[in-house]
């Protein structure tokens, strides 16, 4: 500025000529480059960073783009919102040494084979897109490559032998795929994974590998650190080669079909090990000498029999054992709970018996005891001991007296949410979020899933606390933008992973500028890049959505949209934006501070209770809300029910969503939309709807949730929504539907009764995975473990004994789903002609015959003509214990979760799904050549005779 003063208007505009022709000159990226850019921008990619315009990516700065001597060398483009497909041109980026393209869910489509000629790569990832078919071979040509992640896509197949070529390779993961077949080691002709002897990661869990581990994986050569196959279908011994691996930390066979012998001695070394839920067999393995361990999980395997070895007394290090149905007899040692470290122990469902004493000397950290289902007739109670015991089903629980307090079924230590440490207003103000800080700030956010972890108990604050602190000091030392970090909402998965709500907040503005965002987002998944999170082991991050730069940049967008107008005057317009961003920023804060907090009308006279309580929600005004559904139109209605009506919308950016809009003056819309946006910004899963915002304005309440494309399973049962499902796929939507339910009542605390689990209530996606849905009538469970209230849900599904005693349970819940399990049988609603279908079923079953007879008589028309209905028998007995008319005959959600997904393993599961057009009688079967002849069910069954209604229970 004060040069420009200086001079006059022709000397102004020399100066500018002459910057401009040097900065043409200076700054230009190689054509072949440009093109392959070019390429990716109008053919294949959408949602590209704004910043891509004009001719030079390397002298323009790109976002996510960097150069050397005019070649492309990074592209880091982590967390975008890219959608499309990645095609063959990206093989001519020869240059490319840095490939990240992870966290972008709707890049779909193969990964083009050409990505081999990318021969200066060191660093590949794709993790957690959509990525689908086979793993290249092609990039087992790649030699020069560190780091290779392919996890949380839909890869099919096998793993190519081509990777044992990948000498320098240290970190390769594959987990959470569909990939099969067995794992490669070398032959006379193919090269494998043993030859990988510089690798420290095989992270292959939550595939479908199968065949066994072979013993030529591991020698005495390598520097693996982690073996993590869990969630497989691996059978055979785990090989006695193994113990050659000296450096070994981490093992993580889990949830296989492993049996043998276990020989794990000399692994000095380790940390965890997991081995639970196999078919492991012979004396249990003597860990002694692993003064290191300090996770232990061997629970579920068929070990012989033995009193408890001397060696769990004797590892210093160990904070978790779990041995539950393991054959363990006998008394149980007082030295058993001296470790220093020890938090949990877990030796449910064995034979042990005598005297519980745990003595004085007992680990001041112990936070759980769980000897449920044992012989144990006496305890020797110690007042000082504040976690918590659990002795349901020995022989002790029958007595009175002040054991009863550890006779209760569930004890679960009171989780903290860190997101409430602090103390500053977290109401919604002009869509962002209050970070730990008390600023003001739209944060990045989503799910750390950690594969491991040193520990078990989830109430220690001190862990989350320290790893808040460690993951903001990492990002700061690496210059990244980062204010402040909130971690909450801690829980375990169905698969034991523990989970994190992570929200990373920006320094120095209230949002991310997409090179900042990327680089974050990259190097959360890029696991080397953090030191030792003791006790946190490894994870992926999960971001919630694409929408960071289509939601919340649109002044800046503008900026850049005027800057790339006029090349010819690029430094005047620079000046110009600059001028413009600032006074959008100034009147952004104007306007921010003027809003008034949402829920400032809410009605405190005590018909709706107190105002919601809520974190980490969008806050979406009324008109966004109106745009999006097209002024409310009636064409975008998708739903209806007590509440009022769902809708769909499309949010800028092209994001489809569902809007529940309550009945304006419902109360009981008013209570609804308090119990939905308070629980549901507390949970996540997978298997439930998640719910993405609200909008709270005079006279307007309304639930903004992912959009679920397939409409209810009730539509589809009944072959409303033209979906025909396959038996094996009406087992995996009971399985999803399930676990939603099991993660609610077991993984939240405190637990959540959902009180209204019906057909209709559980929505299918793209994939047709089940999602349970609709909260509004949803309790937390208090202390007493039931809630006392008038009944509610709808008829048909409710559990008789809530509805005698008004008291609601996790096993109301249980008994609701077992209706549903029925449906799925019978393709009935559950009450036709005034017969209710758990009657009928009863009635009908015979167990002395092939499929009980219901084929014959009850079973839907759309399955029984299957040539093969495995594990059916299973799946109604199951379904008649959900229904036991006494709670305390039922099962439990994750009891019920284990027990189908053996069913399921039994079941083969091949054709996904079947559609059915409401127009004319094709079939399409997915996965699937095999053609057969439609039953219509309207034939079949006239309309008349399934007359269908639900009284909604006040």
């Amino acid at each position: 500025m004060i040069v420009s003063q200086l001079m006059g208007p022709k000397q102004q505009i020399f100066l500018l000529f002459l910057f401009l022709q040097v900065f043409a000159i200076a700054a230009k990226t190689d054509t072949g480059d440009f093109a392959v850019l070019s390429a990716l921008m109008k053919d294949s990619w959408k949602n590209k960073p704004s910043s891509w315009t004009g001719g030079d990516p390397c002298g323009d700065k790109w976002e996510g783009i960097q150069c050397s001597n005019s070649r492309i060398t990074d592209m880091v483009l982590s967390g975008q919102g890219l959608a499309g497909k990645l095609t063959g041109d990206i093989g001519n980026l020869i240059a490319l040494e840095k490939l990240d393209l992870s966290l972008n869910k709707d890049l779909t489509g193969n990964l083009p084979p050409t990505i081999g000629n990318l021969k200066n790569l060191t660093y590949l990832s794709v993790h957690g897109c959509s990525f689908s078919g086979p793993i290249p071979d092609t990039i087992g040509s790649l030699k020069q490559l560190l780091y290779l992640s392919l996890g949380a896509n839909n890869f099919t197949g096998e793993i190519p032998h081509s990777f044992g070529n990948l000498l320098k390779l240290y970190w390769l993961d594959i987990t959470d795929n569909n990939i099969s077949g067995e794992i490669p080691v070398s032959n006379e002709t193919s090269p494998g994974l043993d030859l990988l002897v510089g690798i420290q990661h095989f992270h292959f869990g939550q595939n479908e590998l199968e065949g066994t581990i072979p013993p030529q994986l591991f020698s005495s050569k390598m520097n693996l650190l982690h073996v993590l196959f869990d969630d497989n279908r691996l059978t055979g011994s785990i090989p006695s080669t193994i113990t050659l691996v000296r450096t070994l930390e981490v093992i993580k066979l889990d949830r296989n079909s492993l049996s043998g012998v276990v020989n794990l001695s000399g692994l000095v070394s380790l940390t965890e090990l997991y081995l639970s839920n196999n078919k492991l067999t012979g004396p249990m393995p003597d860990l002694g000498d692993m003064n290191r361990l300090t996770y232990v999980d061997m629970s579920n395997n068929s070990f012989d029999a033995s009193s408890i070895p001397q060696w769990f007394s004797s590892l210093q290090s160990l904070t978790t054992l779990i041995m539950e149905n393991t054959l363990l007899q006998g008394r149980i040692p007082v030295s058993l709970f001296s470790s220093a470290q020890l938090q949990t122990i877990v030796l449910s469902n064995n034979k042990l018996n005598g005297t519980l004493d745990i003595g004085t000397s007992y680990s001041r950290k112990l936070k759980l005891i769980d000897l449920q289902k044992n012989d144990i007739t006496q305890f020797t109670e110690v007042y000082e001991y504040n976690g918590a015991l659990k002795l349901q089903g020995n022989p002790i629980c029958g007595k009175k007296g002040l054991l009863e307090n550890y006779c209760i079924v569930s004890q679960q230590p009171q989780v903290p949410n860190s997101a409430q440490r602090n103390n500053c207003d977290i109401a919604c103000r002009s869509n962002q979020i209050c970070s730990p800080n008390c600023k003001y700030a739209y944060p990045i956010t989503g799910t750390l899933r950690f594969l491991f972890v040193s520990f078990q108990d989830l109430g220690d604050a001190s862990y989350y606390q320290s790893l808040e602190a460690n993951l903001t000091k990492t990002f700061q030392s690496q210059k990244l933008p980062v204010d402040s970090i909130r971690v909450s909402d801690q829980r375990r998965d169905m698969h034991g992973y523990l989970e994190l709500r992570l929200q990373i907040f920006p320094s120095g503005s209230d949002r991310f500028n997409r090179t900042g965002f990327s680089m974050i987002t990259s190097q959360l998944n890029n696991f080397g890049f953090f030191p030792p999170l003791y006790p946190f082991g490894s994870f992926h991050f999960i971001l919630d959505n694409n929408e960071y730069f289509t939601v919340h940049n649109k002044s800046s967008n503008i900026g850049i949209i005027i800057g790339a107008s006029a090349v010819g005057f690029a430094l005047l317009l620079l000046l110009l934006v600059a001028l413009v961003y600032a006074f959008n920023q100034r009147r952004k804060v104007e306007r921010a501070s003027q809003l008034r907090d949402p829920f400032a009308s809410w009605d405190n006279n005590g018909k709706s209770g107190s105002r919601p309580q809520i974190t980490g929600l969008r806050c979406f005004s009324f008109e966004e809300i109106k745009k999006s559904t097209s002024n409310f139109s009636d064409a975008n209605i998708i739903g209806t029910g007590g509440y009022g009506k769902v809708y769909r919308g499309i949010l800028t950016g092209g994001i489809q969503v569902a809007i529940k809009r309550a009945e304006q003056g419902s109360l009981q819309g008013s209570v609804e939309f308090k119990t939905e946006i308070e629980l549901l910004s507390m949970i996540y899963h997978k298997n439930l709807v998640s719910l993405l915002g609200f909008c709270y304005e005079v006279g307007e309440q309304m639930l903004v949730y992912e959009y679920v494309s397939n409409g209810s399973l009730k539509d589809s049962i009944s072959g409303k929504s033209g979906i025909r499902l396959s038996w094996e796929r009406r087992l995996k939507i009971a399985l999803d539907s399930a676990r939603g339910l099991a993660y609610l009542h077991d993984h939240v605390n405190p637990p959540i009764i959902h009180r209204d689990v019906k057909s209709s209530n559980i929505l299918l996606d793209d994939q047709l995975n089940g999602k349970v849905a609709d909260f509004g009538l949803s309790k937390l469970l208090g202390p007493s473990s039931h809630v006392s209230d008038n009944v509610k849900g709808t008829m048909g599904y409710v559990d008789p004994e809530y509805y005698l005693t008004l008291h609601s349970t996790e096993k109301s819940d249980v008994y609701s789903f077992g209706v549903i399990m029925l449906e799925l049988i019978t393709g009935r609603k559950p009450i036709e002609h005034g017969r209710y279908i758990v009657t009928v079923v009863k009635m009908a079953m015979d167990k002395t015959k092939h499929l009980y007879n219901l084929q014959h008589l009850i079973l839907d028309p759309t399955i029984a003509f299957s040539s093969t209905l495995k594990g059916l028998e299973k799946f109604v007995d199951l379904a008649m214990r959900c229904v036991e008319e006494l709670r305390v005959n039922r099962p439990t959600m994750t009891e019920v979760v284990k027990e189908i997904e053996n069913i399921l393993q039994q079941a083969c599961l091949h054709s996904d799904v079947e559609m059915v057009s409401n127009s004319n009688s094709q079939h399409v079967s997915s996965g699937s050549s095999f053609y057969s002849p439609i039953i219509n069910k309207d034939q079949e069954y006239s309309s008349g005779s399934f007359p269908y209604s639900e009284i909604e229970l006040k």
